[in-house]
């Protein structure tokens, strides 16, 4: 029997959080109260936030159902180390899809995890070999993680930083964002020593770590971090327009499509057109518009159309052996 209430609580929102109904006989049996006191500490979970649904019969039953806001979980063991391993595999390799919400989660997860289960999600990522493109963007974890929480707490941050030519500087910031481009991430911060805004490659940075020292967020110079990220690449990259159409409809592309590359725009006809700026290779550009599943004409620059058909030619002659 489970005389702590907030024990006994933890109890039942453990059970009540596998996806089933449970009967009120039963949760008083498995806790080993009254019925009345189960129905009275479902009361106080409502209170907290859970939404716990009742339904009526000769023994009654509880489900949690969801609600308006997402309440905390109780997680096992098994379950934390499988979320954990999800998300540094995610965040490590700036798998599409995976932003700086993922990254919140993961510090969250990671903050409050006893050392012995730190130690069994180290040893599954040791031990599993991600594949990626090869383009050495691997990024640490840690180092995403360190970043998202002080960009959460709004402290300032000290890293080492390796240029692109391989300068090393140390780096004192207030980090604003981190932003995924789908192969790489980037943190978009304002340097305190160059006295203006900066981004930074996360996989050229390390020793991360928060000084403590809280600041008030400044204002970006543009909308977004994404949209200043953007212009940012555009300055000492070598840009282009190119000009698509596809037989699938504006909605069913933008859902496939990343969000940085621009926004399709609906024909009379049928299908869509996308016309976009980049700075990415056409080559990039060419196997990520084939990757979309959907039948496409390419119609500007030429050379982004003669990386179509070169893609087109060594796919057929592989498929033919």
């Amino acid at each position: 029997m489970t005389t702590d209430t907030p024990a006994r609580l933890l109890q039942l929102l453990s059970l009540l959080q596998t996806p089933r109904e449970w009967p009120g006989g039963e949760l008083a049996e498995r806790l080993g109260v009254s019925r009345r006191t189960v129905r009275r500490d479902i009361d106080r979970l409502r209170e907290l936030g859970y939404p716990v649904r009742a339904s009526r019969g000769s023994d009654g039953g509880y489900r949690l159902v969801a609600g308006k806001a997402m309440p905390p979980l109780l997680l096992d063991d098994e379950e934390a180390v499988a979320i954990a391993v999800g998300l540094r595999a995610g965040a490590g390799h700036a798998i599409e899809g995976v932003d700086e919400a993922s990254v919140r989660a993961l510090a969250k997860l990671e903050q409050v995890l006893p050392a012995r289960l730190r130690h069994r999600v180290a040893t599954l990522q040791a031990a599993t070999t991600p594949l990626t493109g090869g383009d050495g963007a691997s990024v640490a974890p840690e180092t995403l993680t360190v970043m998202a929480s002080a960009i959460a707490g709004r402290e300032r941050l000290r890293f080492a930083y390796r240029s692109g030519d391989g300068t090393a500087t140390r780096r004192l910031a207030e980090p604003y964002r981190l932003v995924s481009t789908g192969r790489r991430w980037y943190l978009v911060a304002y340097d305190l020593d160059r006295a203006d805004w900066r981004t930074f490659r996360v996989d050229r940075v390390s020793e991360p770590f928060a000084t403590g020292a809280r600041f008030a967020p400044r204002e970006l110079p543009t909308g977004s971090a994404a949209e200043y990220l953007r212009q940012s690449m555009y300055q000492w990259r070598e840009s282009y327009t190119f000009t698509v159409t596809f037989a699938a409809s504006a909605e069913v592309v933008a859902g496939r499509l990343p969000g940085w590359l621009g926004t399709p725009q609906p024909l009379d006809g049928g299908g869509c057109r996308l016309r976009a700026t980049t700075g990415d290779p056409p080559e990039w550009v060419a196997a990520r518009l084939a990757l979309l599943g959907h039948a496409f004409t390419v119609h500007e620059p030429d050379e982004l159309v003669r990386c179509v058909r070169e893609l087109g030619t060594r796919l057929v002659r592989a498929a033919d052996g």
